[in-house]
């Protein structure tokens, strides 16, 4: 049965450094909200309207619906804030008849801010504004303990890729969620 695994957490956490160590394992497309909203020409870190964000989940929507029927898992890496846009992922892939998996990169805002700052210093990808980080810190919606998410604190070396992918392939019950 193909998967969908939602990857959540703020900006700088982690999370598409996850979604490309586990993406192999669990032989999966990875779908990037981020890289969605380069190939139409917008970053969210200089701060995109609600509107041109919807659109972007629509997009997104589309490209992994067929996927799991297909018979294709998925890793959907974005921060998945607000829960609302973690509900309509868990329907989509109930529709399709997917395993749902939700991964929450619970990485302290220090932290955070840690690895922001070295981006700057070395840009390993586009930097955030600094209005749209601290907006987004503000307003990021964990997830809540109904909604079962898998949590990841530490980094991704592999032992961590390796527990998270025994917790996605054999934690039952996750999908009914």
């Amino acid at each position: 049965m193909a998967r969908l695994v939602l990857l959540c957490g703020t900006s700088f956490s982690g999370k598409s450094t996850l979604a490309r160590a586990l993406a192999p394992r669990l032989a999966a497309e990875v779908v990037s909200l981020d890289e969605l909203n380069e190939r139409r020409g917008l970053w969210g870190g200089d701060g995109i309207p609600v509107e041109e964000w919807v659109r972007t989940h629509e997009l997104a929507s589309a490209e992994v619906r067929g996927l799991p029927s297909a018979g294709t898992s998925v890793v959907v890496d974005d921060t998945s804030s607000p829960r609302f846009l973690r509900d309509r992922w868990r329907s989509l892939a109930r529709e399709a008849g997917a395993r749902f998996t939700l991964v929450y990169v619970d990485v302290d805002q220090a932290t955070v801010r840690r690895r922001w700052a070295a981006n700057r210093a070395d840009p390993r990808r586009r930097d955030v504004a600094d209005a749209v980080f601290e907006q987004h810190l503000a307003d990021f919606e964990p997830p809540q303990p109904d909604e079962a998410a898998v949590v990841v604190r530490s980094g991704v070396e592999s032992r961590v890729v390796d527990e998270l992918l025994g917790v996605v392939v054999e934690r039952p019950g996750l999908d009914e969620r």
